[in-house]
């Protein structure tokens, strides 16, 4: 896919705020990806900028792919999204789900890295617990979660949100982003 005329040129070699982004000009991107690991957990679930790009491309129903632990970072789109995140590991379920109203995912089908899978990586590599469980936290906030077999590549997609569940689902989700890309490229 060719960069279009007067689009901005990106280097994965050079670092750049989220906020850079959203000043630039958001209308400039054709999609959104997140990948895995912590940090959609621990930072971007709860960061303003992340939920600003989230509800941009929402609003204009334009690709947005989420990978492994990438689809926790979509509670950052929820106006309260720090609070929630702290009821979540404060264990007060009740009050994350009225912190979650008005989510625009809730009713989307969506996969995340689940629970059995991050058990190993609990217990050989963090030697410690998540802060809670990706799947009932996603349920809870109103998407309706779904995850194959453990380490298998599963992608699920559901209006513009692509989500995979593990790293596995790695050609799997750039495949269905390319076809949304080039759906949206000849729906112009």
């Amino acid at each position: 896919m060719r960069r279009p005329i007067g689009a901005p040129r990106i280097s994965t070699n050079t670092g750049r705020t989220l906020r850079s982004v959203i000043e630039e000009g958001l209308e400039n991107y054709a999609a959104v990806f997140v990948p895995g690991g912590q940090g959609p957990v621990v930072d971007l679930m709860q960061d303003p900028d992340a939920g600003e790009i989230l509800r941009h491309f929402h609003a204009a129903g334009k690709p947005t792919a989420l990978l492994c632990h990438g689809p926790i970072a979509s509670m950052s789109a929820m106006p309260r999204a720090k609070e929630f995140r702290a009821s979540m590991i404060q264990g007060d379920r009740a009050k994350a789900a009225e912190l979650a109203k008005g989510w625009q995912y809730a009713g989307y089908t969506m996969t995340v890295y689940s629970a059995s899978e991050e058990k190993p990586i609990e217990d050989n590599i963090l030697h410690g617990k998540l802060y809670f469980n990706m799947p009932e936290t996603l349920d809870l906030a109103g998407a309706k979660t779904t995850v194959g077999p453990d380490f298998v590549p599963h992608v699920v997609v559901d209006r513009e949100l692509i989500t995979g569940q593990n790293p596995r689902s790695d050609h799997p989700i750039a495949a269905k982003l390319i076809e949304a890309l080039d759906l949206a490229t000849a729906a112009r």
